[in-house]
């Protein structure tokens, strides 16, 4: 999986892992956390309200925090699309700090305090979206509890929960409830969007800044290329791929096997010649097509070279299948 169509989570990640990294160097982590008594009662420090959304206190609570939006956020800003995912982003921060004061304010007679730094309410609610949107994949049982692949994100989120009790416990009910409350659309929160100049920046300024969220590029071969040097280009011309043939490529392609059956023998039965030896041209586990389903199958699928389609029948047991792996490779 890669940032692709996903660049708010990118950048989300490496702000947080650049600001926790730099509180950690500095020594300034106690700056992030946020402590009704003294901080706010006393020194009226509001402005911990939203810093302690900023960075992580700890490298265990960053990793897996990293993990999360990697696994959980990438998806959900797919389906959201960038500027949704932003302004969602936005709006469960800004609820969730809201009912983080009003929990301390309400349960500080019972022992709630203290609330570690990093935005936990905002992880809490991506995966309630992501636990309502995205479907489970595969199903398994381990020692008979059933399971699927979402469960290992879940006990992801359980380790967060349990980390700084009972601070860490009180900030996910929080960020879970933010998660229903957007979903519900009880305040008419879907329906916000940042402003286009904040997204016209953002494109402008900030999305260079994190780099390219282009996938990998993958081959598009069927085959992989064998490292024999002598038997390189004879392989190449005789693989299947899973891409169209252009047509500058196939008429090359064309020629060149034009070229190699002049004397009256093709290509692939020099090749299989020299590999075993036998006048005929055969080999065993390998039937030899006749010229007769050879021009067939040329007919059918003139962007395929002549090699490709010999190849084919050759490791086929009839037309039939080798109609079939033709045509699964062109889709």
């Amino acid at each position: 999986m890669s940032f692709e169509y996903a660049p708010f989570t990118k950048g989300l990640i490496i702000s947080l892992g650049l600001t926790s990294i730099l509180a950690g160097i500095f020594d300034v982590k106690h700056y992030f956390h946020l402590q009704l008594v003294p901080h706010i009662s006393r020194h009226h420090q509001y402005w911990r309200l939203i810093a302690h959304n900023v960075a992580f206190s700890n490298s265990s609570d960053l990793f897996i925090g990293e993990l999360i939006l990697y696994h959980v956020g990438v998806q959900i800003e797919r389906h959201f699309g960038t500027r949704k995912f932003a302004s969602f982003a936005l709006m469960s921060t800004v609820l969730s700090i809201l009912l983080e004061f009003l929990s301390l304010m309400l349960f500080y007679r019972v022992g709630l305090n203290y609330i570690p730094a990093g935005p936990f309410a905002l992880l809490f609610s991506i995966l309630y979206q992501y636990s309502r949107i995205i479907p489970s994949v595969y199903s398994f049982r381990l020692f008979g509890v059933p399971l699927n692949n979402k469960s290992f994100n879940y006990l992801l989120a359980v380790h967060l929960t349990v980390s700084n009790l009972p601070g860490s416990l009180v900030v996910a009910l929080i960020g879970i409830f933010t998660g229903q409350i957007y979903r519900s659309d009880l305040v008419n929160l879907k329906s916000y969007r940042l402003g286009p100049g904040i997204s016209s920046f953002s494109r402008r300024f900030l999305l260079p800044l994190i780099g390219s969220t282009r996938g990998p590029r993958r081959s598009n071969r069927a085959i992989p290329e064998r490292p024999n040097p002598r038997l390189s280009s004879l392989q190449n011309d005789e693989v299947v791929t899973t891409a169209r043939t252009s047509r500058s490529s196939a008429s090359r392609l064309r020629n060149t096997a034009e070229a190699g059956t002049e004397g009256g023998t093709s290509v692939v039965r020099e090749w299989v010649h020299e590999l075993t030896g036998r006048p005929d041209g055969t080999t065993a586990g390998m039937r030899v097509p006749p010229e007769a389903e050879i021009t067939q199958l040329t007919a059918m699928f003139p962007d395929i070279s002549r090699e490709a389609v010999v190849g084919t029948l050759q490791r086929s047991q009839n037309i039939e299948g080798a109609v079939e792996t033709l045509l699964s490779s062109q889709t």
